[in-house]
């Protein structure tokens, strides 16, 4: 199947968060209206069929992982079941890498360094067990909360930021012990966003 991947860092307009919100709807993958619109305009790029039909988003959000103290995108990718197979992952993916790398890199001060991955997918998981991945530039950090691996995949030139402050988690605050990988929102300063 061919695709045209189409970038929308940042330009998500009504009509486009209506469309990816019900693509996920449809697909079963986002099913709460408030959880897809929110996600809608996290939206980096869409992947699009020979007749125009939406078959994948790539979003992206900073959160700030305890263990790095770095913003980076916390990153997903969804494919229609027709587009699964066709081995359009990696070139969907290191696409919207490259957006996300050409955004940071014209702001003054970068909001992320790269990218960070949770592997869902078992298939993808058990195809890329080095530490190291060349092909899609990602290295393993460990696993997240759920068992999932994490991998990392900074942009060209990043620099560390100053480490961002640890949040003390309400539950730990209230006795329950601290978990050191989970994934926080990224906190920002100055701007108003989260």
């Amino acid at each position: 199947m061919k695709v045209e991947i189409v970038p929308v860092w940042k330009q998500v307009t009504p009509e486009l968060a209506q469309e990816l919100m019900a693509f996920w709807q449809a697909n079963q993958a986002i099913v709460e209206p408030a959880a897809a619109a929110t996600r809608a305009l996290q939206a980096v790029c869409v992947a699009r069929d020979e007749a125009g039909a939406l078959v994948g988003i790539a979003t992206a959000v900073v959160k700030i992982l305890p263990r790095l103290r770095q913003p980076m995108y916390y990153y997903r990718q969804y494919f229609a079941k027709g587009l699964r197979g066709h081995r359009q992952e990696l070139p969907f993916y290191l696409r919207a890498k490259q957006v996300l790398q050409d955004y940071n890199a014209s702001l003054a001060q970068p909001e992320s360094l790269g990218i960070l991955l949770e592997i869902e997918n078992s298939k993808i998981a058990a195809a890329y067990k080095r530490a190291y991945e060349p092909a899609f530039d990602a290295t393993f950090i460990g696993y997240s909360p759920r068992g999932l691996q994490l991998r990392v995949s900074y942009f060209d030139g990043a620099e560390l930021l100053a480490p961002s402050p640890l949040r003390r988690p309400a539950a730990a605050a209230h006795g329950a012990p601290h978990d050191p990988t989970r994934i926080q929102p990224a906190i920002r300063r100055g701007n108003g966003r989260s």
